[in-house]
């Protein structure tokens, strides 16, 4: 059921994404801003992120065989690697178009749609960012909530592009490829957030406050003396345990 819930997200988000950025292309190949370009890339390469969740959540659906006795769940953390590397990808091109405008600054046209396009960018990813996240922590998925982190933050980074787009307004060109780096530097930050978070579970962290509830769990059942060895860890959004008890 977790699994089929983490789908739905998924699809939903890669529609609602998708729609957003191929509104966002049509103003770009109109205007030529490369903050909006920047943020239309962003959102494309968020939308596409479900491909590898996609495929995760379908992995995880298998059963245990007698070479992965586990199950294959972790292939889930291996989608959350592919999420942060496309998150680096689309910071790089981003800050290539920026510092390319930069050194050769041209007229922003169609102010107006672009800055429209900029509030339709903030809108699909907050709404997005707010569905993942919630589903995500429900289902203890750690690659689900990443993406939405990573959503929201293409939302402000979208709500930038206003002011690239007010400064164009007022005649001032370097305003669409300096916010366009300034689109860059916040995809940096989510980038090291989303990093984070993927790699921690990948080298089988979890919250303290989790191994302090199973211990506890543990001592208040009747005959055992005392916890030895306790370890939790995160197979696809599951979370597994591992102890050894003390009896008489």
């Amino acid at each position: 059921e977790s699994s089929a819930r983490g789908m739905r997200a998924l699809w939903v988000s890669l529609a609602v994404l998708g729609a957003t950025a191929l509104a966002q292309a049509v103003v770009v190949a109109a205007s030529g801003s490369v903050a909006l370009l920047g943020d239309t890339v962003h959102n494309a390469a968020d939308a596409l992120t479900a491909v590898p969740l996609g495929i995760a959540f379908v992995l995880g659906r298998r059963a245990a065989t007698r070479r992965f006795t586990y199950g294959y769940g972790r292939a889930e953390d291996l989608a959350g690697l592919v999420i942060v590397l496309t998150i680096a990808a689309s910071a790089a091109f981003a800050a290539w178009a920026a510092v390319g405008r930069l050194l050769d600054p041209r007229p922003v046209a169609q102010v107006p749609a672009v800055a429209l396009a900029a509030l339709l960018g903030f809108a699909g990813n907050e709404w997005v960012a707010r569905y993942r996240i919630r589903v995500g922590r429900e289902i203890g998925s750690a690659a689900l909530v990443a993406d939405g982190l990573h959503a929201r933050t293409d939302g402000f980074t979208s709500l930038a592009v206003l002011l690239g787009a007010g400064g164009s307004a007022l005649g001032w060109h370097l305003a669409d490829p300096l916010v366009g780096l300034a689109i860059t530097a916040a995809i940096v930050l989510v980038l090291r957030d989303a990093a984070r978070e993927v790699f921690r579970r990948v080298l089988d962290a979890v919250d303290p406050a989790l191994v302090d509830r199973a211990e506890r769990a543990v001592r208040e059942v009747s005959g055992v003396r005392e916890v030895g060895e306790l370890r939790l860890r995160w197979i696809g959004h599951r979370l597994r345990a591992e102890l050894t008890v003390v009896v008489d």
